[in-house]
């Protein structure tokens, strides 16, 4: 396995599997799939964005983690979002890629990782509790399309010196 930097190249490659994880449901905040000008926007090339690596191994993309900039948080913290294939996970992609984040940030001064997490989405929140986040905040009337509401939880990471 292989974590790089992301390129607008693999742009398709991870708007196809994002998408795969919006149609599954469950574990992104994601509702509406996206094309690769809107990931490209979102998470390589778009004002808010601080940093993007993938996880590949002999030319498949297994997984991506991106860090952007939001305006309600706090100066330099980074919003993270993780996106694994479901076929790998739990095998270690996402270590991989939160290591290589972390060095990013800290070579960067960014002092905090702030994570979002459906609070329905126990994959997502036993990964980030397993990272070291610790609970930040809850905005407990998060409303899907569907009518369901699902709350979400804040998690933040203090990056190590």
């Amino acid at each position: 396995m292989i974590i790089r930097e992301a390129r607008l190249s693999d742009a398709v490659a991870m708007t196809d599997l994002q998408n795969a994880v919006i149609r599954i449901g469950g574990t992104t905040a994601h509702e509406v799939e996206r094309t690769p000008q809107e990931l490209a926007e979102a998470y390589l090339t778009g004002p808010n964005v601080m940093c993007a690596h993938v996880a590949e191994d002999q030319g498949r993309l297994l997984g991506f983690q991106v860090v952007g900039i939001y305006p309600d948080m706090p100066d330099r913290w980074g919003d993270i979002g993780t996106f694994v294939h479901p076929d790998v996970q739990r095998g270690g992609v996402g270590a991989a890629l939160f290591a290589a984040t972390v060095d990013w940030a800290r070579a960067h001064g960014v002092p905090t990782l702030l994570a979002v997490i459906r609070a329905d989405n126990r994959v997502g929140l036993g990964y980030y509790t397993k990272r070291g986040f610790v609970d930040y905040g809850t905005e407990p009337d998060i409303t899907l399309k569907d009518g369901r509401v699902v709350g979400r939880i804040a998690k933040r990471f203090d990056i190590p010196a």
